[in-house]
């Protein structure tokens, strides 16, 4: 980290020193300071996970800047197939503290503040490192939600500028990616984290360092407050107490209805149907007519996910096992149901199974595996139905 952090200051100090904005920026005061805004959820779901910001003021200059590496360009042509296929270009921007905080006030979310315990020399470090990244040809880059977002933006520069010995983590249990998230969607997003289990593959099962875990604001925010340094300047903190400066002023958020109990019911009703099926033709009927819709749903859903696996730039949506159930392969079982190969519903089977372990083992929602078992029922039935070969 050390090595790694001494070498984009490095850089960092020359692209500023060469640069056309070098000359007119002034160099701060010894009285400057900066510190790092966490900023709390919000109602809406682009803003589950809350926001992180760096803060540099310097009232001798007048300086009272938040630079927020988390905006984009709405006006970016086809910005919505960009964002969808992981394409859409996110910049720093910077904006007066007044103008910050304001925005949150609005929105009744809460912002803590943890002043950076910055020699002179590092605060200097911190504010070129910054400014040389708002330079246009520089203030680009690519979102990645685990790897490379408005929360780990801030953290690399700050290690980048710290450039000292290493810088120590509080010990918290390993956790994955995909846990952390569904800490952070309880009770009131149960049908996002659904969701958002659908889209995530493997990747989203590895289970994160503690530089990993800081992608998520609140979990950067409770690192830094842990934070210790080795070697000569053991014993010093990275950052002070947090300080609130807003509490969160939000509505309630009322809790939806979960989608265990939606899909439970659902399951309940079908195994219903299919006992009742065995003495009505018409409910036979009916019954072959839902699981053929459940079938080619499952199977579009599985075209989707193909989609976001090898369409996209998003590394999370890689490797995702839930193609073992959301298989294409039930589309071909939906237009032929009974006159399906043998072969073919045993190994869809066999991917259920399959997909059950994983869901359970990496701890998915228990939606997806209410999902699984809907979808095995009709296709056992079929298996069992099904004569020769």
């Amino acid at each position: 980290m050390r090595t790694r952090a001494f070498a984009c200051l490095i850089v960092g100090f020359f692209m500023y020193a060469f640069s056309p904005a070098a000359a007119a920026q002034q160099e701060l005061s010894v009285s400057a300071t900066a510190s790092v805004l966490t900023c709390g959820p919000g109602n809406d779901f682009y803003t589950t996970f809350g926001h992180t910001a760096i803060r540099i003021t310097d009232p001798e200059l007048g300086i009272d800047y938040v630079y927020n590496y988390g905006t984009f360009d709405f006006n970016t042509p086809n910005f919505y197939w960009k964002f969808m296929r992981g394409q859409l270009d996110y910049k720093l921007a910077r904006t007066s503290f007044e103008r910050f905080i304001e925005e949150y006030r609005f929105e009744g979310r809460a912002v803590w503040e943890q002043p950076l315990c910055f020699e002179y020399g590092q605060l200097q470090n911190l504010y070129i490192l910054l400014e040389t990244n708002l330079l246009p040809e520089y203030r680009y880059y690519k979102y990645d939600f685990f790897r490379d977002n408005c929360a780990t933006r801030p953290r690399d520069v700050i290690y980048s500028a710290w450039a000292m010995d290493t810088l120590l983590q509080r010990q918290a249990p390993m956790r994955s990616y995909r846990r952390l998230v569904a800490d952070n969607l309880r009770d009131t997003l149960e049908w996002w984290r659904l969701g958002i289990d659908l889209l995530f593959g493997l990747p989203a099962d590895h289970r994160c360092t503690a530089p990993e875990r800081m992608f998520l604001p609140m979990e950067l925010m409770a690192e830094y407050a842990a934070t210790g340094v080795s070697g000569i300047w053991a014993g010093h903190g990275l950052v002070d107490e947090p300080q609130l400066l807003l509490a969160d002023s939000r509505a309630p958020i009322g809790r939806s209805f979960p989608p265990e109990a939606a899909f439970g019911m659902l399951l309940a009703v079908l195994s219903l149907l299919t006992a009742v099926s065995r003495r009505s033709q018409g409910v036979g009927t009916a019954l072959r007519i839902v699981n053929r819709v459940l079938f080619v749903v499952a199977g579009l859903i599985g075209l989707f996910l193909c989609f976001m696996w090898f369409g996209t730039d998003h590394y999370c949506t890689k490797w995702n096992l839930n193609i073992l159930w959301a298989s294409p392969l039930l589309i071909l079982v939906a237009i032929r149901m009974e006159r399906s190969p043998r072969w073919a519903l045993w190994l869809q089977l066999a991917c259920f199974v399959a997909a059950a372990v994983w869901v359970v083992v990496c701890g998915l929602a228990p939606a997806v595996l209410l999902i699984i078992i809907i979808l095995a029922l009709p296709l056992g039935r079929l298996l069992v139905s099904r004569k020769g070969a």
